[in-house]
């Protein structure tokens, strides 16, 4: 499973505040879809959801230009076949 960082415990950073956007991750059929709802566009497909998981962070640190290893990626609740992450990162 893809493991998420731990949250640091202020909502912003001495350079400014923290960004947060969803992450859906869908289990159908035949893999898992992913979606970023406030990037239009910003979609996957794969097999298993690491895999969309890691195609999704790629994505999303092209869109908005952050490099994937300063996203802070956090499980926030699951609801029928999908889960849904809450994409933790400071713009600056």
């Amino acid at each position: 499973m893809f493991s998420a960082r731990i949250l640091p415990g202020q909502a912003h950073t001495d350079k400014g505040y923290l960004l947060v956007i969803d992450l859906v991750i869908k289990s159908t059929g035949d893999g898992y879809t992913s979606n970023v709802p406030s990037l239009k566009g910003c979609e996957s497909w794969a097999h298993t959801e690491d895999e969309v998981m890691s195609k999704t962070l790629d994505l999303v640190s092209f869109f908005l230009s952050v490099e994937v290893d300063k996203i802070i990626v956090d499980r926030a609740r699951r609801s029928g076949n999908s889960i849904i992450y809450k994409l933790i990162f400071d713009k600056n």
